[in-house]
This record gives C-alpha cells, structure tokens and sequence, in this order.
C-alpha cells in the first residue's frame, strides 16, 4: 500500500473516519487490489503515530462497507469484485432543477448557473442568423482540428495576453476530465480545495490521484496551510479557484495570488487555474488572474462561456503550455474528434459584436442585486449562531450553521416546504461540513431568494430547538 497521507488531529473529521476513507480511495482506484493484506494495526498505528485503536475503528467501518474481512488470526483482506458505494446522488438530482430554477414545490438554491431569463434571446437569434448567413459557414460544418475553432483560439489567445496554446472543450468539465487523462496518473497526489466543486474534484478522483484538501477560508485558500502540505507531499497537481471559488464564494487578494505563484513553481507542482466566475464581479476593481501574473507561463488556466452567456452550448477552453496542449488535443481527438463549430462560432461572433459585453453588464447588475438581497436574507433569517460567506461577486456563497443542524438530513424536509439547497458534505473532500450548506443565488428573483432563506432559517431553527438548542461547536468561517 502506498504510504498514506498525515492525519490531521485538528480536523473536524475523527482521526479513524479520515484513515478509512484514504483506505477506501486505495480500494476504489485499484491501488489495493482484491486479496491484498492491510497492514497489522499495531503495524500502522506506529506508522501513523496514532492509538491503535483508531485503526481498529477505520478497519471496522472499511468491513461494515463490505471492502475488507478480518480474519482472526490472519488480518484483514481488502474483499473481491467489490464495487465502490455510489456516492449519494443529491448532487446529480439537485444540479440539474427545473428549467425555471424551481423544483416542483419552489425554490432552488441548489444550481449554479446563470439565470435563463437574462439570456437575450432576440439577440442570439440575430447572431445564429449572421454565421448562418456568413460565407465561412460551409468550413465551419466541416470536420476540423481537435484545437477547435480556429478564429475563436486565436481571439481567446489574443484576449489572454498570453503565448500559451488554446484548446476548447465541451464546456470546463470536459477541460478537467481531459487534465486528469493527460497529467495524472494513479496514485499521484493532487491538491484541491476543501470544500470543493465535486465536478472539479471527480475527475481526479476517478484517475487515481491521491487527493489532499486545503481548507478555504474568508481569503480563499489557506496558503499557510498549503506551503506545509507542498513541501512535505510534492504534489503533481495544484488545483484552485482564485476568484469566487464554488461553493464558498471566497477569492484570494492580489499578494496571496502572487505567492501562490512562487510556491507552486518552488515545489515542482502544476498550478491549474479555474476562472470561470471572474468575470461576475459586483463591487471592487478586477484582480489579475494567475495566468496574468505568471511570467513563466506554467499556469494552466481554465475557461468557459457557461458562467456569462449559454451554458447550453457547452464551449470551455483550457490555455497551457504548448507542450500540455498538444497532449490535450490528442486526447480530445480519441474522445469526441473536436467541439461542436457551429456553438463556437455563435458565441465568437457573441463576443466580437459587443453582444456578450452588454449582456455581461446586465448580467452583473443583476446579480450585485440578487447577492445583496442573500445577504440581507441571511443576516436577517438565519439562527444565531451561523455564519456565512460574504462574496463580492460569482454565483454562491457558503453557510455555516450551529452544529445541530445536519443539512444533508434535513434537505428532504427542506424540499418538502418547498426549497432546495446542497448540503455541505457533497463539497467536502473529508466527508465533514454537516452543518453547511451552498446557496446558489443567481438564478433566483430577490423575492424569491428572501423567501426561500426564510422557508430554510425557520427549518433550521426548529431543528435547534429540537435538539434542545446544542451548543454550536463548529469554528466560525471567517467573515468576507
């Protein structure tokens, strides 16, 4: 078994629940096979430096799942043709809402996504009618280069300011699944977030990597618990949201962005930048992007048309070094051939005519107002005792309330009055943040997004009083 990862005493996640779940990421990607012997746990807890009995308790729980046997006498054995538990499907049930960003009974907080009553319809028409009409369209339904779309890779790379290559994608997943093809393979630790988008965090996952957390704080990832984490893991991969990260809402200031930089580079780890929500700035003056502030061009940034225009046409990019990009394309080429032309040169022509620009602005004024009225909502509604980020831009913003409510038990009743939300541990790289919660506001009217905090905050203070009013014994997340 490859060595496993510190455990964190300090973690709200018990010690012997941190063990297995390393455990079981081994077992699932095939880094421990059927018949493979786990060490003694008197063995492992000296490894680890932990009370034997925190291994007794991690093996238990690995047996109660059906991944492993003990034997007495023999030890415990990781068990045959097991498939992995599927992870609860809350997230491909709530993602995905009503057209309207209602469910049957109300209100969804639960999808991040542009609302689809911004989309300016009579323009996209009038832009679909300008390619149809252009003398490039014969090329355009041709079979072309896995890159993509030549005219929209040179204006992305023109509007980056950058010498790496473009390659578009179907959309950022797409991008990330291809990341993890190319550069990971099993066993190779890679840093995300914590919590984390599970779109960005599965990919990896599902390639084998070994996936470590750095906990997110009112400043966007903790760098000072990052640079410990580098030096002593050498990570392959750094995986970050700098600016109003899914689903905390959170970005790092300019100085942390810098240094995120230099530690990345002095470890010998990749930086992958996710910009997609960087661009939904409400109040405050535009931070560079990492990619801008790399003179070394190493940074690998990600970007999509999903977060400002029509998440429907699904046309993302990733800008790498040539060498990176060259290996995406190929792997893209034996996926899928190449994306969809005909949305690529819609949305080019979106942008080029100064269309996406005044659908931006109304974008942005719109959801400075829906942002304000969650806010409001929360300081308002919400139980004493919670917490909540306070972005000045994107599409969320994270709740953390008093340790009583559980959020993923709760969520049924929620739907039922009508609202809809996506507990904090679908998020959590540990399985922690019971008591949390990601509000998704921007495709909610402020009426709805007041009603709905409201529907949420009596929901949730019911169950505290319930639970006789327990103490709150989570920390605090830091005020934005």
């Amino acid at each position: 078994m490859s060595p496993l990862a510190h455990l964190e005493a300090s973690s709200d996640t018990p010690l012997y629940k941190q063990l297995s779940d390393q455990i079981r990421i081994y077992i699932q990607t095939g880094q421990l096979s059927a018949g493979d012997k786990l060490p003694a746990t008197r063995d492992l807890a000296s490894q680890l430096g932990v009370n034997r009995a925190t291994v007794s308790a991690a093996y238990q729980l690995l047996e109660s799942d059906g991944l492993i046997n003990a034997q007495v006498g023999r030890g415990s054995f990781v068990l045959p043709s097991q498939t992995p538990k599927p992870r609860p499907s809350l997230i491909l049930r709530n993602e995905l809402p009503s057209p309207t960003g209602h469910t049957n009974a109300g209100i969804s907080f639960a999808s991040s996504r542009p609302s689809q009553d911004l989309f300016p319809l009579s323009e996209f028409r009038d832009v679909c009618g300008e390619v149809l009409d252009s003398p490039d369209l014969p090329s355009i339904l041709q079979l072309g280069s896995p890159f993509g779309y030549e005219p929209l890779r040179q204006w992305l790379i023109s509007q980056s300011g950058s010498h790496n290559d473009v390659v578009i994608t179907n959309g950022c997943q797409q991008a990330l699944d291809l990341l993890a093809r190319v550069l990971v393979k099993p066993g190779d630790t890679v840093v995300v977030e914590d919590p984390v988008y599970p779109g960005l965090r599965e990919p990896f996952a599902r390639a084998g990597a070994r996936l470590l957390g750095v906990p997110i704080g009112a400043d966007g990832c903790s760098l000072d618990a990052l640079e410990p984490l580098l030096a002593r893991e050498r990570p392959r991969l750094v995986l970050v949201t700098p600016s109003f990260q899914n689903p905390t809402g959170a970005s790092l200031p300019l100085e942390s962005r810098r240094r995120l930089i230099l530690m990345a580079r002095a470890s010998g780890a990749t930086l992958i930048e996710n910009d997609i929500y960087s661009a939904l700035r409400y109040e405050g003056d535009a931070l560079p992007s990492l990619k801008r502030l790399d003179d070394a061009g190493a940074v690998i940034q990600l970007g999509s048309f999903s977060k400002v225009s029509f998440p429907g046409l699904r046309v993302g990019w990733v800008l790498a070094p040539p060498q990176i990009a060259a290996s995406l394309a190929e792997a893209k080429q034996w996926s899928d051939l190449h994306s969809d032309h005909l949305s690529q040169a819609v949305l080019l022509r979106f942008a080029q005519s100064g269309r996406l620009q005044r659908h931006l602005r109304r974008m942005v004024a719109a959801g400075a107002e829906r942002l304000a009225a969650c806010l409001e909502a929360c300081a308002t509604f919400l139980p004493d005792g919670s917490h909540f980020t306070r972005p000045r831009g994107g599409m969320n913003l994270w709740v953390r309330l008093p340790a009583a409510v559980d959020t993923a038990r709760l969520l049924r009743r929620a739907e039922d009055s009508g609202v809809s939300y996506l507990p904090g541990p679908f998020f959590s790289l540990s399985g922690g943040e019971h008591s949390s919660l990601r509000l998704s506001f921007a495709v909610l009217e402020p009426d709805k997004i007041r009603e709905g905090v409201s529907i949420l905050a009596n929901l949730f203070q019911q169950e505290l009083e319930r639970a006789g009013g327990a103490p709150d014994t989570q920390p605090a997340f830091a005020m934005v």
